[in-house]
């Protein structure tokens, strides 16, 4: 970990994150975002010799990930995991789960630190999640760790990654929600309201849960499976968090962003921070998870039922003895044994 007064000098010049846009039509895009400035960002963390003490959220939601993957009982062609990172999904899969792994990121220093797992056909690329270069209909599985967050045209994303897919594809993914790091916008709003006389947004909104829900029906997948969790982290002081967020690669990268934020006003941050969400050193931040999994239309799918084929109405239910004598008693235990 680097000396305080080392991560007060670097919190000075570093902190304030995205602005999340969210449009309802996918053939337009807001460009809040610095993808160059992104990935450089991403580069330092990367090399930084202490940034892995700060991939325990990647880790985490790796994990996560894999979890919502095993539960599809097949063996799939072709996995992509873009923005892999360290690895944080793709270390845990196995031959048997598919025949290839394509590892994606946006720089080449990323991918030489991405574990692959054993035994597995990797194939490293370097793709941006805005230009995707895969051909239509050849991608059995898309993962994505917490970093959909940081796209300009995530409906025009959503729908490159729908082309992608075969039939009965899917993509299985994690990204920060709107609650992520309130207690950190919040500080620093009335900070700056107090020693500034008002406020700068240091921390833009992140997507909404009905957002993500609302572009992927938009973008034309089907089963959709969407919700949120929160992990709540404890740091000594919002310093620490500041250098936790940098070492993630999880700085800001809007194009409109601030290079400067004062002493007096980071100080002031710090001590609202720790009397309002926290005690004497000891602070806790809130990181909300939108988990999702959505999947490419297929006439193999289940479907709901045709309107109005139902034999009984709910509001029958205060009668369901007589409608048992009436259609016979099925025994299920006697049905399992055939």
């Amino acid at each position: 970990m680097l000396h305080k007064n080392s991560l007060f000098k670097q919190c000075c010049n570093v902190y304030k994150t995205q602005y999340f846009y969210m449009s309802k039509n996918t053939n337009s895009s807001m460009y809040v975002f610095d993808r160059t400035a992104k990935k450089l960002q991403k580069e330092r963390a990367i090399i930084h010799p202490d940034s892995k003490l700060a991939d325990y959220l990647k880790e985490e939601v790796g994990s996560r990930i894999y979890d919502n993957l095993i539960d599809i009982k097949r063996k799939f062609n072709k996995i992509v995991d873009l923005n892999c990172g360290r690895g944080y999904v793709s270390k845990y899969i196995d031959p048997d789960m598919t025949d290839e792994l394509i590892l994606c990121d946006s720089s080449s220093l990323i991918l030489d630190q991405c574990e692959e797992p054993k035994g597995v056909k990797c194939t490293k690329m370097i793709v941006d999640e805005e230009n995707l270069p895969f051909d239509p209909n050849s991608i059995d599985v898309f993962l994505s760790c917490l970093s959909l967050h940081w796209v300009n045209d995530l409906p025009g994303s959503l729908s490159q990654i729908l082309k992608c897919l075969k039939n009965d594809g899917v993509l299985i993914g994690s990204l920060f929600g709107g609650d992520t790091l309130y207690e950190l916008r919040s500080s620093l709003q009335l900070a700056d309201l107090e020693r500034n006389g008002g406020i700068s947004s240091h921390i833009s909104p992140f997507a909404a849960v009905r957002d993500i829900g609302s572009l992927l029906t938009m973008a034309g997948y089907t089963l959709l499976t969407i919700d949120t969790d929160e992990l709540n982290v404890g740091y000594p002081s919002m310093f620490e968090l500041m250098w936790d967020l940098q070492a993630m690669g999880e700085n800001n990268a809007s194009i409109n962003r601030c290079t400067h934020l004062s002493r007096d006003t980071l100080l002031a941050a710090a001590a609202i921070y720790e009397n309002m969400y926290g005690e004497p050193g000891k602070i806790q931040a809130t990181f909300q998870l939108i988990n999702l999994i959505a999947w490419k239309p297929d006439p193999s799918q289940p479907k709901p039922a045709r309107r109005g084929s139902a034999e009984f109405s709910l509001k029958d239910l205060n009668k369901l003895d007589e409608i048992i004598k009436e259609k016979g008693f099925i025994d299920l235990k006697e049905k399992e044994k055939k």
